[in-house]
């Protein structure tokens, strides 16, 4: 399907508006990171605390989020997000300064999620979120008042497989205490005590993991490595596949179309999550694509095209390419603004990225990628003693392009 047939636009004619916004923005993003002193990090990066809590129901994130941030005794940063790999499962995450903030933090989070959701009256426990030791202390004087006789190692024996069956059984939450009644040693008694001295919680606190600052470095060097290798490894095969020029190009458009949306992110003072890192990963994928369907068509001109100019190659080979380049871009960019107008605040940086990435990535392959492959041969042209080659219809020699033509293979 083709949207523009037979289209001739100078496009590179009109590259010098688009560079200058390029240089704009770049030096605003960085200017703007160098005042902050260093980009804006999430929780991910940073230490704190990470608490996964499992729901009986779809977790409420709005109401969570708002509970977490407007307790007093919770400091610095909240985020919310759904945890992907398991249903009914969300992640809670606090910042902390110091250790013992962290171990401070981890206990207020549970205070407030029972606070917030738990329905315990009269100084029941919990049974959802229950350890060993307070169970066993709950039910060894319970057990005695309800006449259901047990000694210290049956008791022991009890807590463990009640707790075994809620953890092993049902993932760590009960929706009924008749869901225990398969525990070895249950009987109606203790059925009874259970109901008089616990109730059940509709959420389970699965797993808190205490994120130190050396851990929140190495995930920044990890992202860091992980987009270098990337740019790496697409720099060696543009190269093995066109002519090195072309694979540093690409390279640059791609660190162009990355530094650009880091700095909007500066500008706009939002964080930097492991999920804005993996649209950025995602952002470098789509810019490379778009450069390289370019670049294979002007290849493919080169070959029919020798005596013309490579501007013009150029610039018809992006006319030829226009219509698919519209209708990817057009219609990735529809998905990615809709994440951004109603997918959330855990979404939010991630389709905000995409979207920012998107918009310059799609220019970046004419406006940028393009020119520095113009840029160097007419510099190789030059610096040869040669002139900049014109249509012609008398033989001419290939001297004067053979720093293109070394695209042809």
């Amino acid at each position: 399907m083709e949207l523009f047939k037979s289209t001739n636009y100078d496009f590179l004619g009109k590259k010098w508006p688009f560079i200058i916004a390029s240089l704009v923005l770049t030096a605003a993003g960085l200017i703007s990171i160098a005042a902050k002193g260093g980009l804006k990090y999430g929780i991910d990066f940073k230490q704190g605390v990470m608490m996964t809590v499992k729901f009986a129901y779809t977790p409420p994130l709005d109401k969570i989020r708002s509970a977490m941030s407007s307790s007093p005794q919770i400091k610095g940063e909240v985020s919310v997000q759904n945890e992907t790999s398991a249903q009914n499962t969300v992640e809670i995450g606090t910042e902390a300064v110091s250790e013992g903030q962290m171990n401070v933090n981890r206990q207020d989070m549970s205070d407030v999620l029972t606070a917030t959701f738990g329905q315990g009256a009269g100084g029941k426990l919990d049974f959802n979120n229950a350890g060993h030791d307070a169970l066993a202390e709950r039910l060894r004087d319970a057990l005695a008042r309800n006449n259901v006789s047990a000694s210290e190692q049956d008791l022991q024996n009890l807590v463990t497989g009640l707790l075994s069956t809620r953890d092993t059984q049902h993932s760590g939450l009960i929706a009924n205490f008749n869901q225990l009644s398969s525990t070895p040693g249950v009987n109606t008694g203790i059925m009874n005590t259970l109901h008089e001295e616990c109730y059940l919680a509709p959420f389970h606190i699965a797993g808190v993991e205490m994120v130190g600052p050396k851990v929140g470095a190495e995930l920044r060097k990890k992202a860091v490595l992980a987009t270098l290798y990337a740019l790496a490894g697409m720099l060696a095969y543009i190269a093995f596949r066109f002519e090195w020029i072309y694979g540093l190009g690409a390279v640059i458009a791609c660190f162009h179309d990355t530094i650009i949306t880091i700095g909007l992110f500066s500008l706009f003072n939002k964080d930097i999550t492991m999920t804005v890192i993996a649209a950025l990963l995602t952002l470098v994928g789509y810019s490379m694509n778009d450069t390289i369907v370019i670049f294979d068509r002007i290849r493919e001109n080169l070959k029919m095209s020798r005596r013309e100019p490579l501007e013009a190659v150029m610039n018809r080979a992006v006319n030829q390419t226009l219509s698919r380049t519209v209708m990817t871009s057009g219609l990735t960019f529809l998905t990615v603004i809709a994440l951004f107008l109603f997918g959330g605040p855990v979404l939010n940086g991630f389709s905000f990225a995409l979207v920012c990435g998107i918009l310059v990535g799609t220019y970046s392959s004419v406006f940028v990628a393009s020119p520095i492959v113009l840029f160097w041969h007419g510099w190789a042209d030059r610096r040869g003693g040669r002139t900049a080659p014109v249509m012609a219809t008398a033989p001419r020699p290939d001297a004067p392009r053979k720093n293109a033509a070394k695209a042809v293979r």
